[in-house]
């Protein structure tokens, strides 16, 4: 089959870390275009993942001018996320964008608005749907296991791991600090196992308690106060338009041994489930309490027969299949769009100290 030409905008650490060697273990994309303002590193991503002819790039308008490309990573900083996006889906590409969709809803309506314009495939890297945990659980969602969901917790809470690298820090490129970047993930999960993406208010909380200490015994080595301009933690309680509540709590740098990142809990009216202790399924039968804990070291459902069954991988799956006309986006922009506009909403509450009415 002839594999799909990428190019890729911003080769830097989730570039890297992700989605090209992602792409490259599909066996189905041919990497053809690499771009970085740092034209070292776009050289340095051609070398290990692109085609021979592949081509380098500091300006993304010059890739986009390819009409050979079929898609388009966009591995940025979050700030210009929409404004890449638009133009690669102008251009007629489509395109896979790094979580989360924007740094606001604006920003994320274009987006949206810019895919259905031009009838191109748009989706947002929320990787952590694809983990077998979480694949089990939407199964026994969609099934009615649960039943009615009607109280979450999406998880976010890292107790000493701050990313000192890039441009983390760096409120204005970045749009937040641990709420938009690992909140947006257990928000994700969390809706998209409720099935639940109308919002009626949130009120936020924001805290820059931690990040002007020293000798913080971060993971990543010890962050820079000058620079840590976003906030250390951030928690939101989110009501829905049908009366089910949602709290969201996300930290990089937190007083807390509740480190468990990526993770919800769900209260249902049959039963319940959490990630807190790898996935849990509580309720009652028989008149007996009981918790399922599937065993994730077994076969499971090949959902792409013969692939790999990393997160990464299959999330490339989804999107190719969808380029290609196989099959079904995961990962809808419409559903990251709403998590854009929750995040939103929380951090003006906490600016605001008011709820924040959609």
């Amino acid at each position: 089959m002839e594999k799909l030409r990428a190019g890729v905008i911003g080769c830097g650490g989730i570039a890297n870390g992700k989605e090209m060697p992602a792409a490259k273990e599909t066996g189905l994309v041919d990497m053809v275009a690499f771009c970085d303002v740092v034209i070292e590193k776009a050289e340095k991503a051609k070398k290990e993942y692109g085609t021979p002819d592949a081509k380098t790039y500091t300006d993304y308008r010059e890739l986009l001018e390819d009409k050979s490309i079929d898609i388009v990573y966009v591995c940025t900083p979050n700030r210009s996320h929409s404004e890449i996006t638009v133009a690669a889906l102008n251009a007629g590409k489509h395109v896979m964008c790094e979580k989360p969709m924007a740094i606001n809803t604006l920003e994320a309506k274009k987006m949206l608005d810019a895919a259905k314009a031009n009838n191109k495939v748009l989706t947002i890297a929320y990787q952590n749907r694809f983990r077998a945990d979480s694949m089990y659980l939407k199964e026994e969602c969609k099934n009615g296991v649960l039943g009615e969901i009607y109280f979450a917790k999406a998880r976010a809470i890292r107790r000493r791991a701050v990313p000192t690298w890039g441009v983390f820090l760096n409120e204005y490129e970045q749009g937040g600090g641990p709420l938009i970047d690992i909140g947006t993930h257990a928000l994700d999960l969390t809706l998209w196992m409720m099935d639940n993406y109308k919002p009626k208010y949130a009120v936020g909380t924001v805290y820059h308690k931690l990040n002007n200490q020293r000798d913080t015994g971060n993971a990543w080595g010890d962050w820079d106060p000058e620079k840590f301009t976003v906030e250390d933690s951030a928690f939101g309680f989110v009501v829905m338009e049908n009366g089910a509540t949602i709290i969201l709590e996300s930290s990089w740098a937190l007083n807390s041994l509740e480190n468990l990142e990526a993770a919800t809990l769900l209260c249902g009216t049959k039963a319940g489930a959490d990630m807190f202790d790898g996935l849990r399924i509580n309720g009652v039968k028989n008149g007996r309490q009981y918790v399922l804990k599937p065993d994730f070291n077994a076969g499971g459902v090949a959902f792409y027969e013969g692939t790999s069954s990393k997160p990464e991988v299959l999330e490339q799956l989804s999107f190719i299949n969808a380029v290609l006309g196989k099959g079904e986006l995961t990962v809808k922009p419409e559903e990251a769009l709403v998590v854009t506009q929750i995040l939103e909403a929380i951090y003006e509450s906490a600016k605001t100290g008011k709820p924040v009415y959609f």
